[in-house]
């Protein structure tokens, strides 16, 4: 390569240097002319104090203590309907009459073949007294007449199957059926449920069943009843792990009275674990959460910052690799800390 060569290669390189130092020059200078973004406005709280009480959430259902659909056995002519939609009923209490007219004829006429054997039986009975029959015409009257009277029993359950009364008491809901229709076995005539008291059905992680036995207090809520808590007790615990989930079934039983909750619902219940515990508690909106920690900026005046900061020194402890900023004029200093923060309780969040 000749030196006129190297020169040339020379050459360019240096321009190319001097051209990239002046462009990153021209970089740096519109950067340190670029307008200052002003000091973010935020409002400054006290830290409170509070006792909470540890719990374990979980997701459910509410669940009748009682539920059924109201059916008939037998098919019929929808005579009379006894109940209105909506309505208490008693165990007992007639809900729906079918037409029984011709099952009543027949049992009228079972009942008479079953007085004529009972006649013919007493009969016989007399003669054998005589010793004018044998002791296997009266063996045969009677059992001729057990005969006759289960027909009639028989007849008269048919007619009885006819007035479709309520199972258990409760609370009747809507229905469709009406006097002159007509139903067959298994046709849904009205749903029944008992909801006072009423339970909430939830599941929790096998590894929560140790904290879990009957009598603990349940709170339950819903979004049905924003701000309302439904106290209740854990009644029974499932003997069973889910083996797809791993989750035990837990149900709590809950006084019901204005019956404002209702089978089907969604809710939230939370068991009450342990002896309440005293936490320093911030707004959730002081806190600001990170996959490294949660932050909350801590705001003190400059000398009980410089005080802090001798301290955290002395002790060999470490600190965050952040820089403490004054507030300008206010003689304060705005600082973040990092802390371990623990559960939620309503809008506010602990220290831990």
């Amino acid at each position: 390569m000749t030196k006129r060569m190297l020169i040339m290669i020379g050459g360019v390189v240096l321009v190319v240097v001097l051209l990239g130092f002046g462009f990153y020059l021209h970089i740096q200078k519109l950067i340190a002319s670029s307008p200052k973004p002003y000091p973010q406005t935020v409002t400054a709280t006290k830290v409170s104090s509070q006792d909470w009480q540890p719990a374990l959430a979980a997701v459910g259902s509410v669940v009748p203590v009682r539920g059924v659909d109201v059916t008939t056995e037998i098919a019929g002519l929808v005579r009379e309907i006894h109940f209105k939609s909506g309505q208490d009923v008693k165990k007992g209490d007639i809900l729906v009459e079918l037409n029984a007219d011709s099952d009543k004829a027949q049992l009228d006429a079972l009942n008479a073949a079953a007085e004529l054997s009972a006649s013919v039986l007493k009969r016989d009975k007399a003669q054998f007294d005589a010793q004018a029959i044998a002791q296997a015409q009266v063996d045969a009257d009677s059992a001729d007449l057990k005969s006759k009277r289960a027909l009639a029993a028989q007849q008269q359950a048919i007619i009885d199957k006819k007035t479709i009364r309520a199972p258990f008491s409760g609370k009747l809901g809507i229905t469709t059926v009406n006097p002159g229709q007509y139903v067959n076995p298994g046709d849904k005539i009205v749903t029944l449920q008992t909801i006072d008291p009423i339970y909430v059905d939830f599941n929790l992680p096998q590894k929560q069943i140790g904290a879990l036995q009957v009598g603990q207090v349940v709170n339950v809520t819903s979004d049905g009843f924003a701000g309302v808590t439904f106290p209740g007790k854990i009644t029974a615990i499932s003997p069973k792990v889910d083996t797809a989930t791993r989750n035990v079934v837990v149900e709590a039983t809950l006084s019901n009275p204005k019956r404002q909750l209702l089978p089907g619902m969604f809710a939230n219940a939370s068991v009450e674990v342990g002896d309440k515990k005293h936490y320093l508690t911030l707004p959730q909106t002081a806190i600001t959460y990170n996959p490294y920690g949660s932050t909350v900026f801590v705001v003190m005046t400059a000398d009980e910052a410089a005080a802090a900061a001798r301290g955290a020194a002395a002790s060999g402890a470490a600190s965050p690799p952040v820089q403490a900023t004054a507030a300008s004029g206010s003689g304060l200093v705005v600082e973040p800390a990092f802390d371990n923060t623990g559960g939620t309780g309503g809008e506010q969040g602990p220290i831990l």
